[in-house]
Formats: C-alpha cells, structure tokens, sequence
C-alpha cells in the first residue's frame, strides 16, 4: 500500500471516530472533529507544496 492510500484510511477513521454518537461524548463538544480538521488541513498543505 502507499502512503497515501493509508493516509485516506486513517482520515476516514479520525472523521468517524469525531462523531459524537453515544451519550459519554457529548459533552465534548467540537474538540474531536476540530483535531482531526487541523490535522486534515495541515496534510493538505503539505500535500500541495509536495513535502508528503
């Protein structure tokens, strides 16, 4: 597999993992989904300027 193919998978399971769907998580708030957005958008950029 490449790089990016894990990347995607590891994407993927951050955005789903984010959700809050049961009760405990709740009152997290947008902590989870605002990490893994960070993340995403920091992959992005090195993605575009070729350094990943």
């Amino acid at each position: 597999m490449t790089l990016s193919t894990v990347l995607l998978i590891v994407f993927v399971l951050f955005l789903v993992g984010a959700l809050p769907a049961w009760p405990h998580s709740r009152s997290w708030g947008y902590a989870p989904s605002g990490i893994s957005g960070a993340l995403v958008l920091v992959l992005v950029i090195l993605l575009l300027t070729g350094r990943l």
